[in-house]
């Protein structure tokens, strides 16, 4: 059983571990908000239980029947293994399943989101609060902590948030090498992509200000925010605000889209300089489609981009150090190929999604103590599964 705040995150960055568990021989079921992917999960032979998740809400009886309902939801459903996901379901799930008697528990604290990214007042109140909730859900939960990174990984260890041998790092929720693949630079003005929630934690602004700058000293080049705001989140920009940034034509926004192989066909640039990541698939993309990359040299996204050989890192909340990084690879199409070529053979050999369900399916197998069944074979359910 997974359980996720959002269906769509869940259809993005863990619906090919679900077919691979499916295929192992396990019966999946979702907990989780539906909305608009519920129904094409469904269709993947995967039972979707809607749970009102409220990613930004602190309301007390709001969240007590989230999690009443996680409760209910583990005790009706017996799964032999849950796998928690982000910040909410990870303090939540831990504690249903411990007042549920669920044995064998997987949580993987992604992202760190907008209380661990921003510097705003309510995130700074809530980070000690929630590092706490944290040191309870996982240091006294049986099971394995998945990381996508080494530096949360090594922060959590230190703050004795977990104990290091329950811990495993499996770097993000890998990328499909044949839906992303490298293609020659097109021709003309060089254009650059920023692929990501449009919240101001992904450096949204900093990334306007930088094509801003570069337009200044005559430095020619088409800037792209793609992406949509995320309601959810407190700090997401508002339409009008996005709206406003590419009112003086420096950038535009093309809103939500999901032809993004297309649209890293026809960039030459990739673009995230995000305040913190877990591992962002934006840039696994990128990697896979053979692309150049700038990004923050923050957490999550230094395991992706190495200086100098696929990419270059400059500091977080900088749009002058981004811009002059921008300016060194929009002036030199010999080092975006080398760069983009290295980032293929990264994604190949360290970020494929083959990869990343090999290494999930390997926690999962190892806590039921199971042997693993061969793809395509028809093994023992692993979750007894009744109708929603």
């Amino acid at each position: 059983m997974f359980v996720v705040a959002a269906d769509w995150f869940f259809a993005s960055h863990f619906l090919n571990r679900a077919r691979a568990a499916q295929k192992a021989g396990w019966q999946v079921s979702l907990l989780t908000r539906a909305g608009e992917a519920a129904e094409s999960l469904r269709a993947e032979g995967i039972e979707v239980i809607d749970v009102p998740f409220e990613r930004a809400s602190l309301g007390v009886f709001s969240e007590l029947a989230t999690l009443l309902r996680l409760f209910s939801a583990y005790r009706r459903i017996r799964p032999d293994l849950v796998h928690h996901v982000a910040l909410k379901p990870v303090v939540y799930g831990s504690l249903a399943a411990r007042l549920a008697g669920v044995r064998r528990v997987v949580n993987a604290p992604v992202g760190m989101g907008f209380v661990f990214a921003s510097e705003a007042p309510l995130a700074r109140l809530l980070r000690p609060i929630l590092r706490l909730l944290l040191r309870l859900a996982l240091r006294n939960t049986p099971g394995r902590v998945i990381f996508e990174n080494p530096d949360d990984q090594a922060e959590f260890i230190r703050a004795g948030v977990v104990k290091p041998e329950s811990t495993v790092l499996i770097r993000g929720a890998g990328v499909e090498l044949e839906r992303f693949r490298p293609v020659p630079e097109p021709e003309g003005t060089v254009r650059v992509l920023l692929v990501a929630r449009m919240v101001p934690e992904k450096g949204v602004r900093e990334f306007v200000a930088a094509a801003r700058l570069l337009r200044e000293r005559g430095i020619k080049a088409e800037f792209r925010l793609v992406g949509a705001p995320d309601p959810a989140s407190r700090s997401t920009l508002s339409e009008a605000e996005l709206r406003a940034m590419e009112a003086d034509g420096a950038v535009r926004w093309l809103g939500n889209r999901s032809d993004i192989p297309e649209l890293l066909a026809n960039a030459h640039i990739v673009c995230l300089p995000s305040y913190r990541e877990g591992l962002p698939k934006a840039l696994l993309e990128a990697l896979a489609a053979g692309r150049a990359v700038v990004a923050t040299d923050v957490p999550g996204c230094r395991e992706a981009v190495r200086h100098g050989v696929n990419g270059l890192l400059v500091p977080p909340r900088d749009a002058r150090a981004l811009a002059e990084a921008l300016a060194t690879l929009i002036q030199d199409r010999e080092m975006r190929i080398r760069f983009g070529a290295e980032g293929r053979r990264l994604a190949e050999t360290c970020f494929a999604s083959e990869i990343i369900c090999r290494q999930t399916l390997s926690v999962y197998e190892a806590l039921c103590e199971r042997a693993p069944t061969s793809s395509g074979s028809s093994g023992r359910s692993a979750i007894r599964s009744s109708s929603a």
